[in-house]
């Protein structure tokens, strides 16, 4: 089959890929699974972790990333409804890991899940025309554009896991989004607009907060590199916002905490400008301010989210679709950040 292959680890990582016709294919979906013949592909920051080897995480190369597609159920394994068969669907690329059970660990209340993520952990991913993926983990999009569908899935959750699950954003609340284009913070915009929120996002580039105003964003700060926090609480008449969805980081994180109104929550599923950020405790504590961490989201979510856009009630935004033939240039546009929404690679 045709596959996307990351050749070897290093940066850039565009220079590292190319598009193999002869990778091997993926073997028989085992007993609860289902095998997935991609339609579209779309890429997320996780693309370039991969690339460049990530912390932790031993990876193999040459391997296939990709955690979001659109694709048509082709076979099932056993226990699987032959249902699925012919159905157009998306995935949940975090797949639970099964916790420890040890017998003087503590109770395990407040853990969290753990996740493993399918085209990071687990390759081939969805850059490729057919991978596995487990039965429990797809939503059918009925007759969706498959562009669109694949540039929803873990981006969407992502957003609605930190904002609404783990964050509670509620109706009409205001929400700060810094370094909008990326796949999460477009998501995370539309979710604030589903929700009747004011929102305000932050770019380097003027033309991209020029388009997050076309897609709803109440105001749009230019960022030159200074505290914009003063900007943000002069927007809300110095009351600050309800909540800060982060995942720029270490040259956000401080003015993110700055905008923030008393109670408010500081979300973060990543940063990708470093994670050794400056913070202000004093405010954190006398604001009684909430800091959260999320990563992914469960099946659960995903549903709820899938069941959103088979609606019509969230959409992705798409940047620019590319054939597999343009997969390099398709990783130089996402590795220099000049993306506004998602990049989507078109197999059909």
């Amino acid at each position: 089959m045709r596959a996307i292959v990351v050749t070897k680890q290093g940066a850039p990582v565009a220079a590292n890929i190319e598009l193999q016709p002869d990778f091997p294919d993926p073997p028989a979906p085992a007993g609860g699974q289902v095998q997935l013949r991609t339609l579209c592909s779309a890429f997320n920051h996780m693309d370039l972790w991969v690339g460049r080897g990530i912390p932790g995480v031993d990876l193999t190369y040459p391997r296939v990333s990709g955690c979001d597609a659109c694709a048509e159920v082709v076979s099932v394994g056993a226990g699987v409804d032959e249902a699925w068969i012919g159905r157009r669907v998306i995935f949940n690329a975090a797949t639970r890991v099964t916790p420890r059970a040890r017998p003087d660990d503590p109770p395990a209340s407040t853990l969290a899940p753990d996740y493993e993520l399918i085209g990071e952990h687990h390759s081939p991913g969805a850059h490729s025309e057919r991978f596995n993926v487990p039965a429990t983990n797809i939503a059918d999009v009925g007759d969706a554009d498959p562009v669109h569908a694949a540039a929803f899935g873990l981006c969407a959750l992502t957003a609605w896991s930190m904002m609404v699950t783990k964050g509670g954003l509620r109706p009409g609340q205001s929400v700060l989004i810094p370094g909008i284009g990326g796949g999460v913070a477009t998501s995370a915009l539309a979710i604030a607009k589903h929700f009747a929120c004011p929102v305000a996002v932050t770019s380097r580039h003027q033309w991209k907060l020029d388009q997050a105003e076309s897609l709803g964003a109440d105001l749009g700060v230019l960022d030159s590199g200074e505290d914009w926090s003063r900007q943000v609480r002069a927007w809300t008449n110095k009351r600050g916002v309800d909540m800060a969805v982060d995942s720029v980081g270490k040259v956000t994180h401080l003015s993110c905490i700055k905008s923030l109104a008393r109670g408010g929550a500081y979300v973060t599923p990543g940063c990708t400008t470093g994670p050794d950020a400056t913070t202000d405790l004093a405010r954190i504590f006398w604001n009684q301010l909430r800091i959260l961490g999320s990563t992914m989201g469960s099946n659960e979510e995903f549903a709820e989210v899938a069941a959103l856009f088979r609606a019509g009630k969230l959409a992705p935004v798409v940047d620019k679709t590319f054939t597999p033939d343009q997969c390099v240039q398709a990783y130089a546009r996402l590795e220099g950040g000049e993306q506004l929404g998602k990049i989507v690679i078109d197999w059909r």
